[in-house]
């Protein structure tokens, strides 16, 4: 029998789950996932073929990506729906740079500096460009690609460096015993700075969650690296497509592993004479 008050579902009125409230999900609105209890600040909305999602970053920097579902969060231990933020922007702080640096509305290129700063290759040279462009810029910093460090000492002496045009050098894989350590090691001019991160290349260097993967595949010694990682991947093996996939997963620095922050950050202090020179 059907109660005539309540309709078809029995349910009293007063038992029925109410719609949670509507939020914008903006950049660095700090919630929890209701069902894992992951909790973050918002990084982005992106919109997929299973539907809108949003990715959060926790305080350890680990990010993970959520499907934007009703009352799937909690905001202040309450049930929310986020959605997404307006064309129009929200009234925020000051503006930020890729890099996390302060913006400069309107600032003009700075003529660029004798200094200037080596990277080894095109992607390098794109992913830098991506994060601390802006910065670059303000600073009168061009950077470089050399196509690979095996000729870097005298890359080095035909730049003549010097207090007023220092240089600095990022290589990758630059570990202990390896080929890039040695060469890296046989430059020791005191106005060229060389520094490294650990990864094999700079594919690494952008974090697993922001490209959509678990983790970086091991490739087997022998085996061209990229191609490798296509293959583990399950990508077209084209790896300029599978590096404008990566490309566009960099938004900003929270993109990218702390290993490559710090060294280009480093690199850019010495060659704009910020280390104390």
């Amino acid at each position: 029998m059907r109660s005539r008050q309540y309709g078809p579902d029995l349910t009293p009125p007063w038992k029925k789950q109410q719609p949670a409230p509507e939020v914008a999900a903006e950049p660095d609105l700090v919630v929890e996932e209701a069902v894992t209890g992951f909790c973050g600040a918002v990084i982005r909305c992106e919109k997929t073929a299973e539907g809108l999602t949003v990715t959060l970053e926790d305080r350890f920097g680990k990010h993970r990506v959520f499907p934007m579902t009703p009352r799937g969060f909690l905001l202040d231990g309450k049930p929310v729906t986020l959605v997404r933020p307006s064309a129009r922007p929200a009234a925020r702080g000051p503006a930020r740079t890729a890099s996390g640096s302060l913006a400069v509305p309107g600032a003009r290129a700075r003529v660029a500096r004798a200094g200037r700063i080596y990277v080894e290759g095109r992607h390098d040279a794109e992913l830098v460009e991506r994060v601390w462009g802006d910065d670059l810029r303000i600073e009168g910093v061009v950077v470089e690609y050399l196509e690979g460090i095996d000729d870097l000492p005298a890359l080095v002496h035909s730049f003549s460096p010097g207090p007023d045009a220092r240089l600095g050098v990022l290589v990758d894989h630059l570990v202990p015993g390896s080929k890039e350590s040695r060469i890296a090691a046989s430059v020791t001019d005191p106005d060229v700075l060389v520094v490294g991160h650990p990864y094999i290349d700079v594919w690494e260097a952008v974090k697993p969650s922001s490209v959509g993967i678990p983790a970086w595949p091991t490739v087997p010694r022998g085996q061209d690296w990229k191609t490798g990682v296509c293959r583990a991947l399950r990508w077209p093996e084209n790896t300029g497509a599978a590096w404008q996939r990566i490309l566009g997963s960099v938004h900003s620095y929270r993109d990218l592993e702390p290993a490559l922050l710090g060294r280009v950050e480093e690199l850019i202090d010495f060659v704009t004479g910020g280390s104390g020179a």
